[in-house]
């Protein structure tokens, strides 16, 4: 666990994956920053590795992370991500093991480590519970927990799920923030997992296969701040 950095719950992740990129992608981190400062949230954003110092330097409520990184140090390693060169383009952290980017027990454990050194905190995405429980005694910064069979469904996890992994890393490591992910498709699916105790959500498609992409962040952001807000009055955990 990277202990320089810091986000505060409630946050949020919109993740592009290889849908949005550029230009485009600019326009909606130029919103979501707008909105995410109008609200009071941090936001998680993960652009293609090109973009990262593209909205790094023209966004300020946005934290820039990396869609992955690998373990090496300085020197060889043709092809592979860099921990520090992606610190110096501007990221803040990295997300591993994502449903498609799966990595061993072994290696994320290895590439966290990297990336404390680096000065880069880390979102590691776990499936079920018993994954949820062992990538947490590897101590990133957050976790995503997320059942990979939702992914890009538009179901969201049942709450017994959120409930389960929320308190699985709670009792490993109070200090970690789990995001609860897969199958977020709107407003109502942010309001149920942080009426379920977690601290952060987070969409790919909900957002980046809307028709109006920077309406989706608006109605997604709102709805966090408002439902947070009304579970946690006065900011209390």
């Amino acid at each position: 666990m990277y202990k320089g950095y810091k986000i505060r719950p409630p946050f949020f992740e919109i993740g592009p994956k290889c849908y949005m990129w550029g230009q485009r992608f600019l326009k909606l981190c130029l919103a979501v920053d707008e909105i995410a400062g109008r609200y009071d949230l941090d936001v998680i954003v993960t652009p293609q590795y090109a973009d990262i110092r593209l909205i790094a330097s023209n966004t300020k409520h946005l934290h820039v992370y990396a869609q992955h990184a690998d373990y090496l140090e300085p020197g060889r390693g043709l092809g592979s991500v860099l921990p520090e060169s992606l610190r110096d383009a501007g990221a803040v952290g990295v997300m591993l093991n994502h449903a498609e980017k799966k990595l061993d027990l072994e290696t994320i454990e290895k590439t966290v480590a990297r990336c404390d050194e680096a000065g880069l905190a880390t979102i590691v995405c776990a499936d079920s519970v018993a994954e949820v429980g062992a990538i947490a005694k590897i101590g990133p910064n957050l976790m995503v927990a997320e059942p990979t069979e939702l992914i890009g469904t538009g179901v969201a996890a049942d709450m017994g799920y959120v409930k389960d992994t929320i308190e699985s890393v709670r009792a490993i490591n109070p200090d970690i923030m789990v995001l609860q992910g897969a199958g977020i498709s709107g407003p109502s699916d942010v309001a149920d997992v942080i009426r379920a105790g977690a601290m952060a959500t987070g969409v790919t498609s909900a957002v980046m296969k809307a028709a109006d992409p920077e309406k989706a962040a608006e109605d997604l952001l709102r709805t966090l701040r408002e439902v947070w807000d009304e579970v946690h009055p006065g900011g209390a955990l």
